[in-house]
C-alpha cells in the first residue's frame, strides 16, 4: 500500500439493521512499515465501531509514520480464533490473549498486535468514541509519532512473581478472561445471563449465551448496539416494528440497532447459541411497558 494514510470506511445505518457476513465492507490498511490488516467492517456510525480484524499466521502490525496506533477511544478486543500477542510499544508490556479472551485499552494507548502460533488470527473490535468523532487516524496524527519500540519491562527482572500485583496495578491493557467478567441477570419474564467484559463512560461490551428454546425479554439501550454472532443461530425480533421484524443470524452474521430501539434475542434451535454486544455511549437501558 502507498505511504499515505487512508481512513476507512464508514458504514452506517439509520435503522435497525442485519448484517449478513457476506455483505461487511471489507477493508486493508497499513503500509511496509506498520504491516498490512485485513479488516471485515460491520458498522463505524456516530456512535460506535464494530469490526473483525485478520492476520496471517506469524504476521503483525505495528505502526508507521503515516499509521500511529494510538487513538481517543475505549476498546476492547475479542479474540475469535488464533492466540494474540498485544503489547505497548510505549511501556513494554506484553500480554498473550486466547481465543474466548479479549483485551481492553482506553484512549491514548500505543499498541501493536501478533498471530501468534500456527493458525490465523481473528479479533473481534469494539471502538468508541468511534472513528466520525475523529478518535482514530486524525487524532493519531496529531500525537507525536513514537520512534523506538519496547517489547520487554526489564524493572521486574529479579522481582517475579513477588511484583505481580504492582505490575498489574499499572498496566495500560487489561487481558479479560471469562472470570473477569461482570455477571448480571437481566430481565424481568425471562431472565438471562449477561457477562460484561467492560464498561466505561463510552462503551459497553458484553456476551450473551442462549440455551436451546431460551429467549429474552424485550430490550433496549440508551445507546446504539451492534451485535456479532459468534455461535448457533440468533434470531432477532424488533418488539415495535411491522414485518420484517423476525431475523435468522447465523455465525458471522451482525446487526446494528440506533439507540433506544426496543429488541429480543430468541434461540429456536436445538443447539446453543452465543452473540457479542457493544453499547456505545450509555447501556442503562430504558424503561420498556
Amino acid at each position: 500500500m502507498g505511504a499515505g494514510y487512508a481512513p476507512s470506511p464508514r458504514p452506517s445505518f439509520p435503522d435497525p439493521t442485519p448484517i449478513p457476513y457476506a455483505s461487511v465492507t471489507r477493508h486493508l490498511w497499513g503500509d511496509a512499515e506498520a504491516g498490512e490488516v485485513a479488516d471485515w467492517i460491520y458498522v463505524s456510525s456516530e456512535h460506535i465501531h464494530q469490526i473483525v480484524f485478520g492476520l496471517p499466521a506469524g504476521a503483525g502490525f505495528r505502526h508507521s509514520d503515516a499509521y500511529r496506533t494510538i487513538f481517543a477511544a475505549d476498546e476492547v478486543l475479542f479474540v475469535l480464533s488464533g492466540i494474540m500477542v498485544i503489547a505497548n510499544p510505549e511501556t513494554g508490556e506484553v500480554h498473550r490473549v486466547l481465543p474466548g479472551e479479549a483485551a481492553f485499552f482506553r484512549r491514548d494507548t500505543w499498541h501493536h498486535a501478533w498471530a501468534h502460533g500456527p493458525d490465523p488470527l481473528r479479533v473481534l473490535e469494539f471502538f468508541a468514541p468511534p472513528p466520525s468523532q475523529g478518535t482514530s487516524g486524525a487524532y493519531a496524527r496529531t500525537k507525536p509519532n513514537l520512534s523506538a519500540n519496547r517489547y520487554t519491562q526489564d524493572q521486574w527482572l529479579g522481582h517475579w512473581p513477588m511484583a505481580q500485583a504492582e505490575a498489574r496495578a499499572g498496566a495500560t491493557i487489561r487481558v479479560l478472561r471469562e472470570t473477569d467478567r461482570l455477571w448480571r441477570l437481566e430481565g424481568e419474564h425471562h431472565p438471562t445471563l449477561v457477562g460484561l467484559l467492560a464498561s466505561t463512560e463510552h462503551l459497553t461490551v458484553g456476551t450473551i449465551r442462549l440455551e436451546p428454546g431460551q429467549r429474552t425479554d424485550p430490550h433496549a439501550h440508551a445507546g446504539a448496539e451492534s451485535l456479532y454472532v459468534r455461535e448457533g443461530v440468533v434470531h432477532v425480533r424488533l418488539a415495535d416494528r411491522p414485518a420484517p421484524s423476525w431475523f435468522e443470524l447465523n455465525p458471522k452474521d451482525g446487526f446494528s440497532f440506533p439507540p433506544g430501539t426496543p429488541h429480543e434475542y430468541h434461540n429456536v434451535s436445538d443447539r446453543p447459541a452465543e452473540l457479542i454486544f457493544g453499547v456505545a455511549p450509555s447501556y442503562p437501558p430504558p424503561v420498556i411497558p
